[in-house]
């Protein structure tokens, strides 16, 4: 698939909007132990539970947080070691399972709030972009925009380290659901992409308008 490329703008930011609901601040509440929490008004919810979480020492809110977050995608033990690294690592960065980048970063940035620090500073980037095509029935998903955009990234980027195979079709990527946290679609071709930081940077962005042809990994041509 052919398609043409437009990157306007990266923005990096330490915030993912709606992570967080009234209704998941309510529950912490109560897993923070706030005293009458159903009485809080919704406008003094969150910071309640900042003043809460405070009252914890941060290792023992990370796994409140995350057990809340995560508890059925990760084991007890798990979550035990993640709240403890977490305190000085990025995990939502690190940790292997790509998948649970979006979620521990949710996490860490609750905490970072609450706690005006003590957990690492993570930034993500929002990317601004156009992609067209003339071809009829493509389908634009997070692997496509994926494929598509990483194109203008320069060669010793991450995602070209890590996946070069991947980004050129000759295996499955299932990992770019994990890379781009969200996709959104604008219209007019217009889209914005929301990612870690640790797979691009700015200065990593070489070319801003471009013409990139994406090819899908096609098994049967793989066992050919």
């Amino acid at each position: 698939m052919q398609f043409h490329v437009k990157i306007n703008e990266v923005k990096n930011t330490d915030q993912l909007e709606d992570a967080w609901s009234l209704a998941d601040f309510k529950e912490l509440m109560t897993r923070f132990e706030v005293p009458d929490a159903e009485t809080v008004k919704d406008n003094e919810v969150k910071n309640f539970l900042f003043m809460a979480i405070n009252e914890f020492e941060p290792r023992e809110s990370a796994a409140i947080v995350l057990d809340y977050k995560l508890s059925d995608q990760l084991t007890e033990g798990q979550i035990d070691n993640i709240s403890l690294e977490m305190l000085s690592e990025k995990m939502a960065e690190k940790y292997t399972e790509i998948d649970l980048h979006k979620p521990l970063f949710e996490v860490n940035q609750l905490l970072y709030k609450a706690y005006n620090g003590k957990f690492p500073h993570i930034q993500i980037n929002v990317i601004d972009l156009e992609l067209s095509t003339n071809e009829e029935g493509a389908e634009i998903n997070k692997e496509v925009v994926l494929k598509a955009f990483s194109q203008g990234l320069s060669d010793n980027n991450l995602l070209h380290r890590l996946f070069g195979d991947q980004l050129e079709g000759k295996v499955p990527f299932p990992e770019a659901e994990g890379i781009v946290w969200e996709l959104k679609e604008k219209g007019d071709d217009h889209y914005e992409v929301i990612t870690s930081e640790k797979w691009l940077t700015k200065e990593e962005v070489v070319k801003t308008e471009f013409d990139a042809v994406v090819v899908l990994y096609d098994e049967n041509a793989a066992e050919a």
